[in-house]
């Protein structure tokens, strides 16, 4: 980015507005059609189907190398469960109605890691150890997959090793189903990753490496030692389509769920998804999924900590990945650790800016509150970055520019079904939770 372009966003008013660390909503006033903002992707709905086919010839492999995913027969999913109570708590609170059906996709308390990472690390990680059984004539398609849980495989397996840089959810993702395969596993976290994370990688085996850094130089520098080695595989958050492809096959199953809980989507009945954004491969992915499986009836937008916004900065000023948080200068800084990122994905910026509704960012106090409301209300628990979803209902109930712009009429609006997309905390020790509540309880406190 030159000095001229620096200059001219110092005089814009919304990034003004973001370098004061204040929340903000920002929606594109004009929209792109469903077809395309489908065709910039890159990908299809045939793409979704190959992953989801590709998960299911592992199934049989998870289920029996971990038990807990033995009551889903070895699908890794999660549950949508209804969430009236601090919907209710919420309105009162803020001073607005807020109407529709709220509900909780508990990817929070996804099997193996805890977190919505278990969709697309695991993914990834297991789409890798196929194409290298199917290259060297170890396994068919045709075959059953729990082949993988020997000492054949794990002795194979061994020759390689995989490599990804994270802030902590990734990083258990990756470590734990490549430590289970067998392959040998280096996970470069940055400053922001919780050290029960690093802790809980590091009794599995893994190769933990920290930087004093952010998550930009943890991936970096994770990319160039993979280099050296030809026999390593580096994952590369900001760029993978195979990531992406896996959080993707979430948005066509959470159709199934909301059938199963008799909630239509169709043009009376609109569904918002909120969707926490780090880097952007996880709600970017998940985004496309779901815009396969509503269409234009499914309004997706993005939360951001105040002071780590990089997909709203990269997409509000067209630089996407060519520019970062501290260019503004923001500091990166924030409790949100899974969303602790400076710079966008250019790729997921750029292929699905023309599917997304909108960005806003919130603050790390109203993190800690929405993390002790959810436990107090609904007797749920989760990490702070997997919270940040809770702020959406207000921007769609409040904005009525947005509103218009969607042409939204009221009784829709009445109608509408809310998905909070909790991204994280299955896996949080307890003494670490009750940090965070206590956090919470002193904030409130000090008000």
């Amino acid at each position: 980015m030159t000095a001229l372009n620096l200059a001219q966003l110092q005089q814009d008013p919304l990034i003004q507005i973001l370098q004061q660390y204040q929340p903000v909503f920002w929606f594109p006033s004009e929209t792109n059609s469903l077809q395309q903002g489908l065709q910039a992707v890159g990908l299809a709905r045939s793409d979704i189907e190959d992953a989801e086919r590709r998960l299911q010839r592992f199934a049989p492999f998870i289920a029996q190398v971990l038990p807990e995913t033995q009551n889903q027969q070895g699908m890794i999913e999660s549950e949508l469960v209804h969430i009236p109570r601090i919907q209710q708590q919420l309105s009162l609170q803020w001073n607005i109605p807020l109407q529709g059906q709220w509900w909780l996709k508990k990817d929070s308390h996804l099997p193996i890691s805890g977190s919505i990472k278990a969709r697309g690390g695991i993914y990834e990680v297991l789409a890798h150890a196929e194409t290298l059984a199917l290259n060297a004539g170890l396994i068919s398609v045709e075959e059953n997959y729990r082949k993988f849980d020997s000492d054949e495989f794990r002795t194979f397996f061994q020759k390689y090793q995989i490599a990804v840089g994270s802030t902590g959810n990734l990083g258990l993702s990756i470590g734990i189903m490549s430590a289970k395969l067998g392959f040998r596993v280096s996970v470069h976290m940055s400053a922001d990753a919780g050290q029960w994370k690093k802790d809980k990688l590091r009794s599995l085996g893994v190769n933990v490496v920290e930087y004093a850094s952010d998550y930009g130089v943890a991936v970096e520098q994770g990319r160039k030692l993979a280099q050296t080695d030809p026999n390593c595989f580096f994952i590369d958050d900001e760029n993978s389509k195979t990531l992406f492809l896996g959080y993707a096959v979430a948005g066509l199953r959470l159709k199934h769920q909301l059938i199963e809980n008799h909630q239509a989507v169709d043009a009376e009945h609109p569904l918002f998804v909120y969707l926490p954004c780090g880097v952007g491969g996880g709600p970017g992915g998940v985004s496309f999924g779901l815009k396969h499986a509503f269409g234009e009836h499914v309004h997706c937008i993005f939360a951001e900590p105040t002071h780590s916004p990089c997909m709203l900065l990269g997409v509000y000023t067209g630089l996407h990945d060519q520019i970062c948080v501290n260019d503004i200068g923001l500091d990166n800084l924030t409790a949100a650790d899974g969303l602790a990122v400076g710079r966008a994905s250019g790729f997921v910026g750029r292929a699905m800016q023309g599917l997304i509704d909108g960005y806003y960012t919130i603050s790390d106090q109203s993190l800690y509150d929405f993390i002790s409301q959810l436990d107090q209300s609904e007797q749920i628990r989760l990490e702070p970055s997997a919270a940040a979803g809770f702020g959406g209902a207000y921007y769609t109930a409040a904005q009525i520019s947005y509103q218009q712009l969607h042409q939204f009429t009221p009784l829709q609006l009445a109608n509408a079904t809310h998905v909070v997309w909790a991204t994280g905390g299955g896996m949080v020790p307890e003494d670490e939770m009750q940090k965070y509540l206590q956090q919470a309880k002193n904030t409130k406190e000090l008000n």
